[in-house]
């Protein structure tokens, strides 16, 4: 069965987000991008993301969200913001009724490129060769999304899987 599943990349700066369809198996690339937040104050930006991720849900219906984990930042000040980030896309999804999946870094580059290791050049490859995407330009932050998604995708079903044996 095909799924819409939306991909999340948190930031404070910009936030990335992907939409594919998939069955597990074989997935395709609806619509990709990011918002776009430096121009705005830090509190602002919550703000933004909230109604970005609540538009974009609205928009497209998506149905399941899939979102990265916070990873150690290279200091705790910027480990706070993207946790602050991640609570205010997931926030966004939680009021609209969704549960939201959460991948580590290294799951979804494992899932995704077949190493936790994997670079951003190599993550971008790989979703590109996995959504055939050819002519679309990709941000980091829209393949990081994208990724995050097809994660979820791959992972999902066991996931389902082994809350049903609970």
């Amino acid at each position: 069965m095909m799924r819409k599943i939306l991909g999340i990349d948190p930031g404070s700066r910009y936030t990335g987000y992907g939409l594919i369809t998939s069955d597990g198996r074989h997935s395709q690339h609806l619509v990709s991008g990011r918002l776009r937040l430096d121009q705005f104050g830090f509190c602002d930006r919550l703000g933004e993301i909230y109604k970005g991720i609540d538009a974009l849900i609205k928009e497209f219906t998506p149905d399941e969200v899939a979102i990265e984990q916070v990873f150690m930042a290279k200091n705790a000040a910027s480990a706070l913001k993207l946790g602050q980030a991640r609570g205010a896309a997931i926030s966004a999804a939680v009021v609209r009724g969704y549960k939201v999946h959460e991948y580590a870094p290294r799951l979804v580059k494992q899932a995704v490129v077949g190493t936790g290791g994997a670079d951003k050049t190599q993550v971008t490859h790989m979703v590109r060769v996995l959504l055939n995407l050819k002519t679309e330009e990709l941000t980091e932050d829209q393949a990081d999304a994208l990724a995050i998604a097809l994660c979820h995708a791959h992972t999902g079903d066991a996931e389902k899987r082994i809350e049903a044996l609970s």
